[in-house]
């Protein structure tokens, strides 16, 4: 929860489930349990949201490991596997990362799996990095 302004609370984490259950309901996709295959080991999440991005409503891959598992190649595997359903059989054309300026763990498995940092926008007061991989 480094980068977010505050661990949630118990209130907050049943809007955010109700939240990403809305999302299958409306879009047909969202976020994912990440397992570890070898011993079922759950490591966080990762899936594809539509997100407010500078005012555009995009497809934006998202990745949240919890700290013990971090480095070890796992957000980097979930992500890619996510772009890689969201072009072959969501159809998504790009799909865009963003994260905090100070985020660089963040912007290094963006930049991992073929995406390009593009641009910054502010959102909520804060500076965020836009990374983009699109189809040429």
């Amino acid at each position: 929860m480094r980068y977010y302004p505050h661990a949630l609370s118990n209130e907050e984490v049943e809007k955010w489930i109700e939240r990403n259950i809305e999302r299958y309901n409306n879009d047909g996709f969202g976020l994912w349990a990440v397992i570890r295959k070898a011993d079922n080991q759950f490591l966080g999440d990762c899936g594809i949201t539509l997100q407010n991005i500078d005012g555009d409503i995009l497809p934006e891959i998202g990745f949240h490991i919890i700290k013990t598992y971090c480095n070890k190649g796992y957000a980097t595997e979930a992500a890619e596997a996510c772009k890689k359903y969201a072009i072959d059989v969501l159809g998504f054309k790009s799909i865009y990362s963003y994260s905090e300026v100070g985020n660089k763990a963040s912007q290094r498995v963006s930049s991992k799996i073929g995406m390009t940092r593009v641009r910054t926008f502010k959102k909520d007061g804060t500076e965020e990095v836009v990374y983009e991989f699109h189809l040429d």
